[in-house]
């Protein structure tokens, strides 16, 4: 077990599994909101980096959930990137609340890193140790003694399972190319699952997660939130309702990448910073030499390790999209983009998804633009409206025969064309500092965790809307090929080297 050994200097960012548990009491027992301990979930987060750390604490504040393990192969390290600087930081001296003000003055923020040559980022605190600290010094502030040693920090989500027998569910927050053989080996634990999005690495993956939950009968989901938004259940009543007539195109664009894309692998090998198991961080991807350019954050652009923009970010909008149409698995996709790479995602591309009709409704083509790529802008837009077809910008863009709507990236602030009184959204009322979405995707996450219902984000609803998004990813790969997709057959019409993609071996051990 990690959880006795010394800290070393702060180091490199990876991915983590988790820890033991205790249970203890909430600062005021009984009252509104008191859980006793017997009802929490018990709850591992494994992959302890941006995203692990913050919605760990999201976690943490949570009165349903006692957060009794952390899991990472990276110890502790300061090179995380955050949007702000020492955000992370900031955030659990909030969630620590008054006296804590100065807590981890040590994990303080380095400085920043420029990733490319448009963008820099803060770097910040991650890794199993500094987690493990975060959660004891936030149960020990609940306490009478004002302390607590009830979290264990492991290195090997492996072990993590097979020796945490009380262990209810895991928070999986580890680099894409790990979330399916993670929640896979958690699920057939019997452990409830919440997996970071992109929901998987590949499509043969996908499929198995959604095969794997249904098995087991455990309570999955993504904290992606789209499918239960106000703008989502508005967007589908105004399209219902015939506000553009039947929606033939969707267009739906990003301004990432931000991290490095369409570059070559270094040819240079640099040390492996103490502390990180990199031949774990690798795990089921081919091994290659340490080298920076895939740490901090950059190996979204890898081939072997994300999903490069459209993975990052369509599993947001595609949620919104899927639910709202009611679309089914695409039949064909196809690409062009800025210069390939044998590794990376390109810098920029246009996808372009063709879904077949079901259930009445017309055949959509949906086209995705990332890289700073955008559609044509539609003529008598208002000038704010105009300003979404901006650089850095982001946005969807339903188009019907009978006119278009157009929303920000997520369906926020829906605005038809031509204009009507009918078709109106309601002001969007201020939101405080630290509001939680409501029945947002953890919520109902927890809820199906305690027998309720299952989430909207869970792994069988999401596994074509991750199919989809992941033959764009496919395509990016290959462009200028027209792969025709078959979802039954999970196979590309005549195309071996798609094939060959589809569901790619892991190395080694490392398989689910």
């Amino acid at each position: 077990m990690e959880s006795k050994t010394k800290t070393p200097p702060m180091t490199r960012r990876a991915f983590a599994p988790a820890a033991a548990f205790t249970l203890v009491p909430r600062h005021v027992l009984g009252g509104p909101g008191y859980v006793p301990p017997s009802d929490r979930i018990r709850v591992a987060s494994i992959g302890l980096g941006r995203q692990g750390m913050v919605v760990t604490m999201d976690l943490l504040a949570r009165p349903e959930i006692q957060v009794v393990a952390v899991c990472d192969c990276n110890q502790a390290s300061k090179d995380y990137a955050e949007y702000s600087s020492n955000a992370l930081l900031s955030s659990a001296r909030r969630l620590l609340g008054p006296g804590h003000e100065n807590w981890g003055e040590d994990l303080a923020s380095p400085g920043k890193a420029q990733l490319t040559h448009t963008f820099s980022t803060s770097l910040g605190m991650g890794g199993r140790d500094p987690a493990r600290r975060l959660v004891e010094a936030y149960y020990g502030s609940r306490t009478p003694s004002g302390s607590y040693k009830g979290c264990h920090a492991w290195r090997d989500f492996r072990e993590m399972l097979d020796r945490e027998t009380d262990l209810d569910a895991v928070y999986v927050a580890t680099p894409d190319h790990w979330h399916a053989p993670i929640s896979i080996a958690a699920m057939r634990k019997g452990k409830h699952v919440l997996c970071q999005k992109p929901m998987a690495h590949s499509l043969g993956e996908a499929r198995r997660m959604a095969q794997v939950a249904r098995q087991t009968k455990v309570a999955t989901s993504l904290p992606v939130n789209n499918p239960s938004s106000d703008s989502t259940r508005l967007i589908a009543e105004w399209i219902a309702d015939g506000a553009i007539g039947r929606v033939r195109e969707v267009h739906n664009w990003s301004s990432r990448p931000y991290w490095p894309q369409g570059v070559e692998r270094p040819k240079t090998e640099l040390p492996v910073p103490a502390g990180l198991d990199w031949d774990l961080w690798v795990g089921p991807a081919p091994m290659r030499p340490f080298h920076n350019t895939y740490l901090p954050f950059a190996w979204r652009g890898w081939y072997d390790f994300g999903c490069g923009s459209f993975g990052d970010m369509g599993c947001y909008s595609f949620a919104g999209i899927f639910k709202i149409l009611g679309l089914t698995p695409p039949v064909a996709v196809e690409a062009s983009s800025s210069e390939s790479h044998e590794e990376t995602f390109p810098q920029a591309s246009t996808v372009y998804l063709d879904f077949p009709e079901h259930n009445g409704r017309s055949p959509v083509r949906l086209v995705w633009y990332d890289g700073g790529l955008r559609p044509p802008r539609p003529a008598g837009l208002s000038e704010r409206d105009q300003r979404q077809f901006g650089p850095r910008q982001e946005g969807v863009l339903y188009v019907g025969d009978k006119g278009i709507l157009l929303a920000g990236f997520n369906g926020d602030t829906p605005r038809v064309y031509p204009e009507s009184a009918k078709y109106q959204a309601p002001p969007r009322p201020p939101r405080q500092e630290g509001e939680r979405p409501r029945d947002g995707a953890i919520d109902q996450w927890i809820a199906a965790c305690k027998g309720g219902k299952p989430s909207l984000t869970n792994f069988e609803i999401q596994s074509p809307v991750t199919e989809a998004f992941l033959l764009g990813c496919l395509a990016q790969r290959l462009p200028g090929e027209k792969l025709r997709w078959d979802s039954a057959a999970m196979r590309v019409a005549g195309a071996e080297k798609a094939n060959s993609l589809v569901d790619p071996p892991y190395r080694g051990s490392f398989g689910s």
